[in-house]
């Protein structure tokens, strides 16, 4: 990767450079598709001007301007950089850089350690950041692609603000292009729909948006202009059906669950295909389908959340494409089955009580009395062990005194098999009003 405080090149090697990397900005005012970041008011922008920057934890799609964004912070703070990828770094490299680290810190200069693809160092791995950063040796900026929340330590997270980075939309990807026209001197040789075509291919991605537009100006004669499907053929891409970060993302994916919600499977099968040919991350639809049967079936088919769980393990173990069945089939078997939303709306009003009443104390018949200091204040009297009891049901109260007997959970009617016969007896009658459709 090019150094960006490097001495400049050669013109012939600078040329010879890809465009995305000769493009990249040198400032943070350059920097586009990340307002809320880079922008005038935006959350970096304020660190630098508040002389304070902490660890932080960069989030986002490729091509956002993660690596870049690192860089530019340490030239605007004055912080010596160091970059390292967990993919190619172990335990040695983490040392001998934080010993640079210490020495710098000793001459009086703070390092700013840039962590590529921070989440695949493993949990051992990313505890040694931990005494580093607490004791301000570094300033860690780790990027990752995937959801922090899973991926990274809960220790570390507790120590790193988490930034989120946004895919760019058409208008900043539009301004990626102007750039690089006026840097090569000369127009794209595309049509406008070839030209949107071209932005959707990209994706959100701005390095991919560039590397797109350098293989259209190698692939174009003089004078050629490419319309949308000269393009598909010259760059061997297709154009995705929806943008995976905007809106036709989340059309489909609220189609596909109300769908499912409304027990349409036809309709339910369709939007999980559409998004499997837009190229959607089949994984994220499984975790979707675990969210569905949770939320819409619940105890109604209690085996609906097994299922969907079932096929998550099946992707994982066949991959594509044969592991896109599997979740077809969660799917289709979460459209028709019984609907219950009772464990869905019992644990949100569970958890307005909780936040509402605070830190009550349960009743002291239900705590248990280890010491005699204990025993002496209540703790245990009256317990009454339910398998002690007839039915192997005690009907005690176990809330909180102040709070009250509550009821958050109305158990759906039974009858699981009777439900699902009905349904798809339901369903035979309306594809024969349907023509078999």
């Amino acid at each position: 990767m090019s150094d960006l405080f490097a001495p400049h090149e050669p013109p012939a090697m600078e040329a010879k450079r890809p465009l995305a990397d000769r493009l990249r900005p040198k400032t943070l005012g350059e920097v586009t598709g990340q307002p809320h970041l880079t922008g005038e008011d935006g959350t970096l922008r304020r660190m630098i001007e508040s002389g304070s920057l902490g660890s932080m934890i960069f989030w986002g799609p490729p091509g956002t301007g993660k690596t870049t964004v690192a860089r530019l912070l340490s030239g605007e703070t004055g912080l010596a950089f160091e970059q390292i990828s967990a993919i190619f770094s172990g335990v040695a490299d983490l040392k001998k850089v934080f010993e640079g680290a210490r020495a710098r810190r000793m001459s009086g200069r703070q390092t700013l350690l840039f962590v590529d693809e921070i989440h695949r160092f493993n949990r051992a791995q990313q505890d040694s950041f931990l005494p580093v950063m607490e004791d301000g040796t570094i300033i860690l900026v780790g990027a990752t692609t995937e959801n922090p929340s899973f991926e990274l330590n809960a220790a570390l997270l507790s120590r790193a603000r988490v930034l989120t980075f946004r895919a760019h939309d058409e208008q900043s990807l539009r301004e990626l292009l102007a750039r690089a026209e006026a840097a090569e001197g000369r127009a794209l040789p595309l049509d406008d729909e070839a030209r949107a075509s071209l932005i959707r291919m990209a994706d959100g991605d701005g390095r991919a948006a560039l590397t797109l537009a350098e293989e259209v100006w190698r692939a174009a004669r003089t004078k050629e202009i490419f319309n949308a499907a000269a393009l598909q053929e010259i760059v061997q891409r297709r154009a995705p059906v929806y943008d995976k970060s905007q809106d036709g993302h989340y059309n489909l994916i609220s189609a596909l669950h109300k769908s499912v919600r409304g027990s349409d499977p036809d309709a339910a099968l369709y939007y999980l295909c559409r998004m499997f040919d837009a190229g959607e991350d089949p994984l994220y639809l499984g975790r979707r389908l675990v969210r569905m049967a949770v939320e819409d079936i619940g105890l109604a088919d209690p085996q609906a959340l097994v299922i969907c769980n079932a096929a998550k393990d099946a992707y994982d173990y066949l991959g594509s494409p044969e592991g896109e069945l599997a979740l077809a089939q969660a799917c289709v078997y979460l459209a028709t089955a019984p609907k219950s939303n009772g464990v869905y709306t019992a644990y949100k009003a569970a958890l307005r009580a909780a936040k509402e009443h605070g830190s009550l104390l349960p009743p002291k018949h239900i705590l248990n009395a280890p010491t005699k200091l204990m025993k002496g204040e209540g703790y245990g009297d009256g317990y009454r062990y339910d398998h002690d009891e007839p039915d192997a049901f005690s009907g005690q109260d176990y809330f909180p005194e102040k709070m009250g007997r509550r009821t958050f959970y109305d158990p759906p009617e039974r009858g699981f098999e009777r439900e699902i016969r009905k349904r798809l007896d339901w369903w035979s009658k309306l594809r024969k009003e349907r023509g078999g459709a």
